[in-house]
């Protein structure tokens, strides 16, 4: 009987939300018909002698305002590139959003394919070490650099940048949105002040520290964090699930923070992979993108009609929704 109660209320919010969202999916629905254009970028780091590879996602319609797109820069799992994620990179884009993905080039593919199959487990803890983190965070700012120094800088608003990333690349994100860690004695600071906001999606722990809120207590910014009840990371020798992700959530000195928990699923449902996380994988994805734009749109540019409506329209597959002014 609960359960069908349950049920019951989540229906009638769902068509409840309906009218306040009506206006805001009209827009949405409308800038899905614009075009952008996705450019491969080369890039290299000649002071690290590391390359950079990115993939812009990049709005062609020309913005209402005179700076620009506003940006995200999105890092990838381990064992990604910047060719995933593109269910959130073209969403973005065909929204008036530019968005730019890292391939961090000491964790990415190259962890399934770069040698015996039997050495994969090594080439997962190698991609995990201190020294491959702070390389990828050190990636988000030369590649912003690059970006808002180059012949396209006048396309992008620097003024409004938003650090996104999955796994892995959520770790990157907080680093890159202010997050610390001790090492020696001392703390290591690789915060980006041009991050304006953060969207995490199925954060680890960092490096097994104990104490999240210290390492997270610099994390300041707006931050949208996301997850699903079977978001569970499981290799020999290492376990994490949702209680991690719901700690950093916690842990986030955020004013303003939001948490998305889908009733399901898996972690990797949030790559571009389609036979992960059962029948809720396409319904997450369509949730996720719609969600991550209402966020950007709410923080960076002051609409936030899509940020109210969104819990109410995805109720039937959440597990729990948590923000600002909610109960």
């Amino acid at each position: 009987m609960n359960g069908q109660r349950r049920q019951f209320l989540r229906m009638g919010a769902a068509f409840a939300a309906t009218a306040l969202a009506a206006s805001w999916v009209q827009r949405a629905r409308a800038a899905e018909a614009g075009t952008f254009e996705a450019l491969d970028l080369d890039w290299a780091d000649a002071t690290r002698q590391r390359p950079v590879p990115v993939r812009l996602y990049l709005p062609q319609a020309q913005q209402p305002h005179s700076r620009g797109s506003p940006l995200v820069v999105f890092s990838h799992g381990i064992g990604g590139s910047r060719r995933g994620y593109t269910y959130l990179g073209r969403h973005f884009a065909a929204n008036g959003i530019a968005s730019l993905h890292l391939q961090h080039v000491g964790s990415d593919r190259q962890v399934w394919t770069g040698g015996n199959l039997f050495g994969v487990l090594g080439r997962l803890m190698d991609a995990a070490q201190e020294q491959e983190a702070i390389h990828r965070a050190q990636d988000f700012r030369f590649a912003l650099d690059t970006l808002l120094a180059g012949e396209l800088a006048s396309r992008i608003d620097g003024q409004h940048v938003v650090a996104a990333g999955h796994s892995y690349g959520a770790n990157t994100t907080l680093l890159a949105s202010g997050a610390r860690v001790q090492r020696e004695g001392r703390p290591v600071v690789l915060r980006d002040e041009r991050v304006r906001a953060a969207i995490v999606i199925s954060a680890p722990p960092f490096y097994g520290e104990a104490e999240p809120g210290r390492i997270l207590q610099g994390v300041t910014v707006p931050s949208l964090h996301v997850t699903c009840t079977e978001d569970v990371i499981r290799i020999p020798g290492y376990y994490s699930g949702l209680q991690d992700r719901i700690d950093v959530y916690d842990n986030v000195a955020s004013a303003r923070k939001w948490l998305a928990v889908f009733e399901g699923g898996s972690h990797s449902m949030f790559t571009d992979r389609q036979g992960t996380g059962g029948a809720l994988n396409p319904q997450a994805k369509a949730a996720t993108r719609e969600l991550a734009l209402a966020f950007v749109r709410g923080v960076l540019l002051g609409d936030e009609a899509g940020m109210r409506a969104w819990p109410q329209r995805h109720a039937g597959i959440l597990a729990q929704f948590r923000g600002p002014g909610l109960a």
